[in-house]
């Protein structure tokens, strides 16, 4: 049992990292997926309050990652169909364009957003979308680093 465990949790994690850049997969609580999975076999090599940190953790930046790429549309004077239009872009860049299109789909896609929302100013629409495109990639690093972290506890543990 323990050896599907392991497999699972490994199969886990790695599907929780692609889910840090694949917006339909939530990256960071399969990440911690993953820890919970090597603590029910018998090496259970993690303290009750090392899961709970991790739990919260994971939590934190679950709701972060809804927040930043909105604030940062908002700080650069962006609007909800700039936001739009950046997860929008996100998903044509990813199936379309990969690797490339995780980083410019977002921000043509915002800019596209703002543009059809506001068509008169593209100064603004400009600054919306890079304001868009900086809060996603903060997100995606955020959620990136957290699970990698995870990743390595996962693997320390293993080993």
């Amino acid at each position: 049992m323990d050896t599907f465990l392991i497999i699972a949790a490994f199969i886990l994690l790695i599907v929780g990292v692609a889910g840090c850049i694949l917006p339909f997969l939530p990256g960071p609580p399969l990440a911690y997926g993953s820890l919970i999975l090597i603590q029910l076999t018998s090496i259970k090599p993690f303290a009750e309050e090392f899961l709970v940190i991790w739990a919260v953790v994971t939590l934190a930046v679950v709701l972060a990652d809804y927040y930043i790429p909105i604030w940062g549309t908002k700080k650069f004077g962006g609007t909800k169909a700039g936001v739009w239009g950046a997860t929008i872009g996100l998903m044509v860049g990813l199936f379309f364009f990969p690797p490339f299109g995780i980083i410019i789909g977002p921000f043509l896609g915002a800019l596209a957003g703002e543009l059809i929302n506001n068509s008169q100013d593209t100064t603004k629409a400009f600054r919306s979308a890079f304001g868009s495109f900086i809060g996603f990639i903060a997100g995606t690093v955020m959620k990136l680093g957290v699970s990698l972290i995870m990743g390595y506890y996962l693997i320390r543990a293993v080993l």
